[in-house]
């Protein structure tokens, strides 16, 4: 599962501080003058509420951080005091592990305040809720895919962000964890003798997830796969192609000696599906 930065970890708090810091200052005793009885009332003052959320994130009582930041959107909806609280309850969340909270805050802010300097970063911790819980690859992706969608936006929505950079970064491991899937899903028929199957999934790779790591192996799972089922040209295609582009691997190796055993030579039928779709690639 991919790691948080410190960067990351920095960035988030960089820009919660500075939404923090448009609360009014009280004195510390109203703020730690409340227990675990703490009783909700429709006349609590919005700053009050507001500092009180700001004390338990300090404290890293995140759970009660969170609650406050709700109470002010439910008391005061349509404030910008509101619109503050929506994003510090998606900071509180996302800080205190409650990923699931933190996505539905943070995709609720982008929703009400699309146009607002925040809503990047709202953007951005919405689809970090969704990258530190991709799960290996033994398992379903629905997270991994969810990560990558959300970073594709921010890229495409706030192209001159600060989170930029990073999300072109989790944009490559997500897409190496979902071609990493369909590796393991190709493999797993390919040991079934299931060549059509196998097939299909490397196929996935090489032709969705072509500028990943696991293109190299792809290419040559194609070819024992061909290879098993009798069809020599696309067989030899996939040797062809896997030589030119990793020509000292020991994929390749592997590759050469196979389809030597089998009285051939690799070479790439410009007809095949394989060779049309890296050709399509070079000229993207």
């Amino acid at each position: 599962m991919p790691m948080r930065s410190f960067s990351f970890f920095r960035g988030l708090t960089i820009r919660a501080c500075a939404v923090a810091a448009l609360a009014f200052a009280l004195p510390a005793c109203s703020l730690l003058e409340e227990d675990d009885t703490y009783q909700q009332s429709v006349s609590d003052p919005v700053d009050l509420l507001y500092n009180q959320g700001l004390a338990a994130i300090k404290a890293g009582d995140y759970a009660k951080a969170t609650k406050r930041f709700d109470d002010i959107e439910r008391q005061y909806g349509g404030t910008d005091w509101a619109r503050k609280a929506t994003l510090m309850s998606a900071y509180a969340s996302y800080t205190g592990g409650a990923y699931d909270d933190a996505m539905k805050s943070a995709q609720r802010y982008v929703t009400l305040y699309p146009n607002t300097p925040d809503a990047a970063y709202a953007a951005y911790l919405y689809a970090n809720a969704n990258y530190v819980q991709i799960p290996d690859i033994t398992r379903d992706q629905a997270k991994t895919m969810k990560a990558l969608g959300a970073f594709e936006d921010i890229i495409k929505r706030w192209p001159k962000s600060e989170y930029v950079q990073d999300a072109k970064f989790k944009i490559q491991v997500t897409r190496d964890q979902l071609a990493g899937k369909e590796m393991a899903v190709g493999r797993f028929y390919l040991n079934q003798k299931n060549y059509p199957a196998a097939i299909n999934r490397f196929k996935v790779v090489v032709s969705t997830f072509q500028q990943t790591r696991h293109v190299e192996e792809a290419l040559a799972r194609l070819t024992e796969a061909y290879m098993a089922l009798g069809v020599p040209a696309e067989a030899q295609t996939a040797a062809a192609i896997l030589g030119n582009n990793y020509p000292d691997g020991q994929w390749y190796k592997d590759t050469y000696a196979l389809v030597k055993s089998g009285g051939l030579e690799p070479r790439e039928d410009t007809d095949s599906w394989l060779s049309k779709t890296f050709r399509r690639m070079i000229t993207l």
